[in-house]
């Protein structure tokens, strides 16, 4: 993944005032040289938040000064800022009230080497300016970001003139042959880096909740031998959807597990246990369909842009009609069940289907399994239990082999 940063530098201090002056000449920005890089990753200490409804100023501020790039996007209204890797340490909850135009912000790890603060704005914004500052006379470094309201047609006009940073992608090597005749197994644990996913009741991470799942079922599965298995993601990393499935199809998988942990807004009462998904474009239920609504938002969620899809998305859409897929899906979801309920909660109806955008591979089997409610305090106590992980991990490894296991017997290295 490419990270394209716009080098802003500018001569002058802000001082205790939030809209003190940071206009500079030219000649002077052009002169000054960056920090020597340091091999410490810069430190966001403290945000603030100023203005009205016309005009609004964010200041971040950084153990150091900092490249940037600022960009808008639109339906929903966002503002991004794309940063080198930056260690977060700001208050709890911080994000979560709004101040002028800016309804909420969220930060966190886009990729290694690369962090995005998304703005969520109350309308159409334009980044009057975007730039950072070096510590001087006790201050420390800050980010400075100035919006300013503006009308829709404007700014569209705008996104569409602006020099916009390059499209995020991740750029995967080209997969490997290695002869292995053994299926691959890709394990999707959802969300990542800026995209925390849902919230437990206590402030846990659904994020770091998949992440130690899968971890614990990629062991299981490669114990017994007779898969490979590769993984989306291992570390706390944001990978947008499409590029999840692009993973499992560039290196032929024979079946695609991503994996998530459900929550259910209290105004819609409470449920638990673990349910499986697989894809259709009509949702089994309204449940299933709020939550593949949900899901499917993960992007904008990171401020990526899902106007543009690539070509070969379009062409995933247009090929969703491959039965022979769906069927396995399906198959591999009952056996899941199977297992699962011997093992794990389940949900009352444990097999649903919806229009999950990580399913639309139409080459390759993919389930969507929801491991319990965060939402629901027993759910939530095996959901953070090393011993249920464990042990679920082992039943889900169990589906895996009675799926393959035909297949296995006669000889096919995959089942699509």
């Amino acid at each position: 993944m490419t990270l394209r940063i716009a080098t802003i530098a500018c001569a002058l201090i802000v001082g205790a005032g939030l809209f003190a002056d940071s206009a500079a000449p030219a000649a002077e920005v052009a002169s000054r040289a960056l920090p020597a890089p340091s091999n410490e990753l810069p430190v966001a200490t403290d945000v603030r938040l100023g203005g009205d409804d016309q005009r609004t100023r964010f200041v971040l501020d950084l153990s150091r000064k900092i490249d940037l790039a600022a960009f808008t996007l639109a339906d929903p209204y966002r503002v991004v800022v794309d940063l080198p890797q930056v260690t977060f340490k700001l208050p709890a909850k911080v994000g979560d009230h709004a101040r002028g135009l800016v309804k909420a912000f969220r930060y966190g790890l886009i990729m290694q080497g690369g962090s995005r603060i998304v703005l969520d704005t109350k309308g159409p914004v334009r980044v009057e300016k975007a730039f950072t500052l070096d510590a001087a006379d006790g201050q420390p470094a800050r980010l400075v970001l100035d919006l300013a309201a503006t009308d829709r047609d404007s700014f569209l006009r705008t996104i569409a003139l602006e020099n916009r940073p390059a499209k995020q992608t991740r750029r995967e090597p080209p997969p490997r042959e290695s002869g292995d005749p053994r299926p691959l197994i890709v394990l999707d644990p959802g969300h990542g880096g800026i995209d925390t996913g849902t919230k437990g009741l206590k402030g846990e991470n659904e994020k770091e909740i998949v992440l130690a799942f899968a971890q614990a079922l990629r062991e299981r599965l490669l114990a017994g031998g007779k898969y490979r298995v590769e993984m989306t993601r291992t570390d706390d990393t944001f990978i947008p959807l499409n590029e999840r499935v692009r993973f499992a199809r560039q290196r032929s998988a024979a079946l695609f597990i991503s994996i998530h942990a459900d929550s259910l807004p209290k105004r819609e009462g409470q449920a638990e246990g673990a349910t499986i998904y697989t894809l259709s474009e009509n949702a089994s239920d309204a449940e299933a369909a709020r939550l593949a609504e949900a899901e499917n938002r993960a992007d904008v969620i990171a401020g990526v842009d899902l106007t543009a899809e690539p070509d070969d998305v379009a062409n995933i859409l247009v090929d969703l009609a491959q039965r022979e897929t769906k069927t396995f899906s399906l198959q591999f979801a009952r056996s899941a069940v199977n297992e699962l309920k011997s093992t794990a909660r389940l949900h009352k109806n444990p097999m649903k289907s919806a229009g999950f955008v990580v399913l639309r591979a139409p080459d390759v089997p993919s389930v969507l399994i929801e491991l319990g409610y965060m939402s629901t305090k027993d759910d939530l106590r095996q959901l953070t239990s090393e011993a249920w992980r464990v042990k679920t991990a082992a039943a889900m490894a169990q589906a895996v082999d009675s799926f393959f296991g035909p297949r296995l017997a006669g000889g096919a290295g995959r089942a699509n």
